[in-house]
């Protein structure tokens, strides 16, 4: 006799810049109309994905929640929500406490902001110390060029070297990092508080394929959340920039849902009596 499948209860939400090139308002309808359970936003150049106000009326609109808010640490969002990255982190617990989010995602510095890099890590303890959103730090990877390496983030790309309240790991990231996903998410342990689920084989381009396309242990990963009580989200994060149209970007996007919650629910089954 087969055992019931009991679904673990982990929320499984959509990164807005998964439907890049189109707007942050498009990922939340797509992501109502294919039944993920949130967003989490990120703030970018499109104005809407700065305004808390805005993201309001879309959540409340698509009765979509805000799960998480990941900062403006990418090179083009150097200018978003000030220059100062002190500021920026102020400005995602806001949006994140305001929309009742409870992640805020950040990035490691870059190596060239060293009064910043220098002060990262207790500034994130100090900062998390004065919320209940969880301020979650993302593993990022060496910049390849060829043969050559650069080491772009400080402290370290490998953010399990340094001691934050909580993780993001990002599989896509672990891929370009050529670490071992499995091991990174043992080092994290219990203070893992965010997924960003995407895939990977390996190249020097941070890919974020759709989750079974690449060579990263997706699966393994959500089996190992589902039975280790794991109680934060799992955020799709993939790249769709190459669909040719609207149509192959929400069928990548209903894939990477249906594969995310047929393994989280594989591994978790009912006893019989």
């Amino acid at each position: 006799m087969v055992e019931p499948v009991r679904i673990p209860d982990v929320k499984v939400a959509l990164s807005t810049a998964s439907v890049y090139p189109e707007s942050t308002a498009t990922a939340f309808e797509v992501a109502a109309r294919l039944g993920y359970d949130g967003v989490e936003v990120m703030v970018w150049t499109d104005p809407v994905s700065q305004d808390i106000e805005a993201l309001r009326r879309l959540s409340d609109y698509h009765r979509i929640p805000i799960l998480a808010v990941h900062a403006p640490c990418l090179l083009i969002t150097q200018r978003v929500w000030s220059t100062d990255p002190w500021t920026k982190l102020q400005r995602a617990r806001a949006a994140a406490e305001k929309l009742g989010a409870s992640t805020v995602v950040v990035h490691p510095p870059f190596r060239w902001q060293r009064q910043y890099a220098r002060d990262f890590v207790a500034g994130v303890w100090r900062m998390a110390n004065e919320t209940d959103v969880r301020f979650a730090v993302e593993n990022m990877y060496p910049w390849r060029y060829r043969d050559r390496e650069m080491l772009a983030y400080a402290p370290d790309w490998d953010v399990t070297k340094d001691d934050y309240r909580h993780f993001t790991i990002d599989l896509s990231h672990a891929a370009t990092a050529r670490a071992d996903a499995l091991q990174m998410l043992d080092r994290m342990g219990d203070r893992l508080g965010h997924v960003h689920l995407a895939d990977g084989r390996g190249s020097a381009k941070d890919e974020h394929l759709v989750p079974g396309r690449g060579s990263q242990p997706c699966a393994e990963v959500l089996e190992r959340l589902a039975l280790s009580g794991f109680d934060g989200h799992v955020v799709i994060e993939v790249n769709t920039r190459r669909a040719m149209s609207s149509a192959e970007r929400e069928a990548d996007l209903a894939e990477a849902l249906a594969f995310t919650r047929l393994h989280l629910a594989s591994a978790v089954r009912v006893p019989r009596r």
